[in-house]
């Protein structure tokens, strides 16, 4: 039987979602639960990797059991037995040719910054952004950025396709904070740091517009702009 669960963690003390060996991550500590319950292993199969600190509040996986368990008992027994900084918040039977990350059509993740006084009980959660922003640098930079793009400038590490589309990038202002919501069918490893680092770039005035445009359109650019921190990053949504 084939299960898909949606998946709500604090990253704060996981070295990311991914199985590593001799350490914490999202992806073993669901396993160890489930071969409990299935007496014998089991792999879960992500929608996407987050890395170490980073958050979620809708990652999803799937995993097959040997044994057929209603999705609601397979939730409490799940619950039940899970660290309290991981939560499965759905389960739903799915087909046995569906794939958590194969299948996806669109994700959503969330940055957020504080631009206030620094809160050490944000540490964890926000970006603690201390410069001055330009709202309307942000927003060009938000347009140039949207749409389909080769993000080999914006991507860490070596794959065969830097190739995405994103939908949209929302920008929310709060009294001290500003919220980026990224919508998009792939993003990669790093990409939406590197992408709120190089917005932020520009918001101060240390890259410009026109630098930011060079690197998207030639990916021969040599040329790096800021990552921003695992922290304020949040996986909001995956759709299939």
């Amino acid at each position: 039987m084939r299960y898909l669960v949606t998946i709500s963690y604090d990253g704060s003390n996981f070295y990311g979602f991914q199985r590593l060996n001799n350490k914490r991550t999202v992806q073993s500590e669901i396993e160890k639960v489930l071969k409990i319950i299935n007496k014998k292993d089991v792999e879960i199969k992500g929608a996407g990797r987050t890395d170490k600190g980073v958050h979620a509040y809708g990652q999803r996986a799937h995993f097959d059991l040997d044994i057929d368990i209603p999705s609601d008992r397979l939730l409490k027994a799940m619950n039940d037995s899970l660290p309290n900084d991981i939560r499965i918040t759905d389960i739903k039977v799915v087909n046995n040719d569906f794939h958590a990350r194969f299948n996806v059509k669109k994700k959503i993740y969330q940055y957020r910054i504080n631009t206030g006084e620094y809160d050490p009980l944000k540490n964890n959660y926000y970006y603690q952004f201390d410069y001055k922003i330009d709202i309307n640098k942000i927003k060009q930079a938000i347009e140039i950025l949207k749409g389909e793009h080769n993000f080999k400038n914006f991507v860490s590490g070596e794959r065969d396709n830097y190739d995405a589309i994103i939908y949209d990038i929302i920008l929310e202002e709060k009294e001290e904070s500003i919220i980026l919501t990224f919508e998009g069918k792939s993003f990669y490893r790093y990409m939406v740091r590197n992408l709120v680092g190089a917005i932020l770039d520009v918001s101060t005035g240390k890259n410009s517009i026109d630098e930011l445009k060079k690197m998207l359109d030639n990916v021969k650019v040599a040329k790096q702009m800021s990552c921003a921190p695992a922290q304020g990053l949040y996986l909001m949504k995956i759709f299939y």
